[in-house]
């Protein structure tokens, strides 16, 4: 009869230590690697709690207490890294690596590693991290962010983190949450190695070093040879990374605590002082299969099976302490079974523990806690000298570029601790000049020009958010968001929830996007989509329609993000970029004054309703919203008196205020200028139908298709004429 892999690996060590047959791997001693005998115990110890740990949560399962978890053991030499590093070095951890936590968390006294773990694999909504909402590892105390799955898409963010330390020097700001010299930690597996997230972080990190960067961060591969069942090929992993421009290539192995130490001393090290990234190649084994109840044997051969478990780092770490005469072999076991048997009665304590009630209690850290105000306004002084060279321009009206480009001055000017990336962001001033003087006004600290990665733009927003930083990134058009998408949704959305509050990752995503431009790029530069946003939990989407909101609701969102911690996504409708004009070449009235700071504010939800007639009312943003004024001109002077709704807010949407302005109403047309189907008025109109249901209701939407170049670009969207028809036809009607 076969046992549970667990019990073997469990019936393995002991008897080892009965039969006295425990081996290391290699000859270094406690000496060689100026370990004490007193820190090799607290090793063995925490090693020794991540693997009854990972017995304890197989039980639960067992009882049907437990849930779904991703064991440790076979990994915890990653708890090396633990001790060589500083609790205040930030640890963005692969799923296997508890020993890593447990070990950190012996460093700060309170800790209680054990207890957190076990409310954690029963969901208890006194799970410090994640309240009860996920098994994570994580712990706001020990600098280690929750992270759901560990796919590679942790990698660009501590990209961001190891950058943001030298950025928070050169922009002048204090206080930070990460050390001056401090250091990134981020580890994953060698399967997670592959995949385009992982291989364009590498990149980036090699690309800011060999350029003279700071970039002091750890990559830490944990080698276990296999990917759920896909193996990895033999010296796959040091052939791709040791010979690779601006990353130093270190191997250790991670079955021998003594040899994981020499190679986390050196890792850090060269992070610490040379301020360059390391690649640490750990070889480690997989002891349970990929997790759950996955049968390993299913797929993998008895004989390979067999031999990973006699590399078990937990057997190496006991014949240390043996060697070394620190412990008996009974001293071991008698560590090990207390251990156990602690284990085994806080389970029962952990098992009553309150768990999440409601819907309520499950999204209360959606939205991160509120964090303060942010600074006053810049002085008058500081701003006249800011824009002396325009002050002129600034008097008269201007087209939404130019405002936006304005705005992001002030903002840079109010917030010290705020900055701009993107690609062509810097001396070029953007693809449409919405940055325009910023580089020269700020410097390259404040307005970097990234590589070509949107992943890796994204990344370095949420790691310099993580470091008390304010970015600003900018994605060049809509679509290319799509490249990057889950480090929006995935990462930077999640974080609170995940993390019960305590951690966050504010930011100002600016997307130049939407239709209608009729000579430029074709469905790539004319993306009308923006359904992959509005599904995010918490995320704010944002849509100004001209100049003056943009100006004002760019402040909102900047505001959202410094004081309330959001993750804030502004899209510019790139073909109002440049416009003036509204209904008549040279009217000028979709031009605006520039709103000095503190003036006209649109906070987060506010409409705007043009006009009060009551035959019908509009609802639209965006472009929509600019042909639908001129399409109220068209219809006014068919006696039809209708208002248009500019919802600006995309998400959350304020449905009050959307009923409440459309309520003397009899008719309600939505205008949309994304496609039918995943559009904003697929939630409108079923708005209207739920809570607005004696209204006759109709929508106009683009229809589902990709968008051509040249004059065919508008055929599949609304338009002035469509809209006015659309009216006239629901009046008759």
């Amino acid at each position: 009869m076969s046992i549970d892999a667990a019990e073997q690996v469990h019936l393995q060590f002991l008897t080892a230590l009965e039969n006295r047959t425990a081996t290391r791997r290699s000859a270094l001693r406690l000496q060689d690697v100026n370990l004490t005998a007193e820190r090799a115990e607290a090793l063995f110890r925490s090693q020794a709690l991540s693997r009854q740990l990972d017995r304890m949560s197989r039980k639960l399962q067992a009882r049907g207490e437990g849930f779904y978890t991703i064991g440790s053991s076979g990994h915890e030499g990653n708890a090396a890294l633990a001790e060589v590093l500083r609790v205040d070095d930030m640890a963005f951890l692969h799923y296997r690596d508890a020993a890593f936590q447990i070990h950190r968390a012996g460093k700060l006294p309170g800790e209680d590693p054990a207890w957190d773990m076990l409310l954690s694999f029963v969901a208890s909504a006194e799970d410090p991290i994640s309240g009860g909402r996920h098994k994570v590892l994580g712990s706001k105390r020990l600098f280690i962010p929750p992270q759901t799955s560990t796919i590679a898409s942790h990698l660009p963010k501590a990209v961001g983190a190891a950058f943001s330390i030298g950025l928070a020097r050169r922009m002048g700001v204090d206080g930070t949450v990460l050390a001056r010299d401090g250091v990134i930690l981020c580890s994953f597996g060698d399967a997670s190695a592959n995949h385009s997230t992982a291989l364009g972080a590498f990149n980036t990190a090699c690309w800011a070093a060999f350029q003279g960067t700071p970039m002091p961060i750890i990559f830490l591969c944990e080698d276990n040879g296999i990917g759920i069942s896909t193996p990895t090929p033999p010296g796959w992993i040091e052939a791709n990374f040791s010979h690779r421009p601006g990353l130093a290539y270190i191997a250790c192995d991670g079955c021998d605590i003594a040899d994981a130490l020499r190679g986390a001393r050196e890792a850090e090290r060269i992070a610490r002082r040379e301020r360059k990234p390391v690649f640490l190649h750990m070889k480690t084994v997989r002891l349970y299969g990929h997790a759950g109840n996955d049968m390993q044997l299913a797929y993998r051969r008895r004989d390979d099976v067999r031999a990973e478990e006699a590399r078990d780092p937990l057997l190496a770490t006991a014949a240390l302490l043996i060697e070394e005469g620190i412990m008996s072999a009974e001293g071991v076991r008698a560590i090990y079974d207390a251990i156990g048997e602690g284990l085994e009665r806080r389970a029962d304590e952990a098992i009553v523990r309150p768990k999440l009630r409601d819907a309520g209690e499950v999204m209360a850290s959606i939205v991160p806690p509120q964090r303060g105000p942010g600074p006053s306004l810049a002085p008058s002084s500081s701003r006249a000298a800011l824009f002396a060279d325009e002050a002129d321009a600034m008097a008269r009206p201007q087209h939404m570029a130019r405002l936006i480009s304005w705005a992001l001055a002030d903002l840079l000017l109010q917030y010290p601790n705020a900055f701009v990336c993107g690609e062509d962001v810097g001396p070029k001033g953007g693809v449409y000049a919405a940055t325009q003087k910023l580089y020269s006004r700020f410097g390259a600290a404040r307005v970097i020009n990234t590589l070509l990665d949107e992943q890796a733009i994204l990344g370095l927003a949420i790691g310099a958010a993580h470091n008390g930083l304010l970015p600003i990134p900018e994605i060049q058009f809509l679509a290319y968001v799509h490249n990057a998408e889950d480090q929006i949704r995935g990462e930077a959305a999640t974080l609170s929830f995940f993390s019960n509050g305590q951690f966050t990752n504010p930011m100002v995503v600016r997307i130049a996007g939407l239709p209608y431009q009729k000579g430029f790029g074709g469905h790539f530069h004319n993306d009308n989509s923006l359904a992959v946003f509005r599904d995010v939990p918490g995320l704010v989407l944002a849509v100004p329609s001209n100049g003056r909101d943009a100006v004002a609701m760019l402040r909102e969102c900047v505001r959202l993000a410094h004081e309330e911690g959001r993750v804030v996504v502004f899209v510019e409708p790139i073909a109002l970029y440049m416009t003036r004009d509204l209904h008549a070449p040279g009217d000028g009235l979709w031009a605006s004054v520039y709103a000095p700071p503190g003036e006209d504010p649109v906070r987060l939800g506010e409409i705007n309703v043009a006009g009060d007639g009551t035959d019908l009312a509009i609802v639209t943003y965006g472009n929509g919203f600019f042909l639908s004024l001129q399409a109220q001109r068209l219809l006014l002077q068919e006696g039809v008196n209708i208002r248009v709704i500019d919802l600006r807010w995309l998400a959350p949407l304020n449905e009050a205020a959307v009923l409440a302005a459309t309520g003397p109403c009899g008719r309600v047309l939505v205008v949309d200028e994304c496609r039918i189907t995943g559009g904003q008025s697929e939630a409108l109109m079923t708005l209207f139908a739920e809570r607005a249901s004696g209204k006759a209701i109709a929508r106009m939407a683009a229809t589902d298709s990709f968008i051509p170049l040249g004059r065919a670009a508008t055929h599949t969207l609304p338009s002035r004429d469509g809209i006015a028809a659309k009216v006239l036809e629901m009046m008759a009607g």
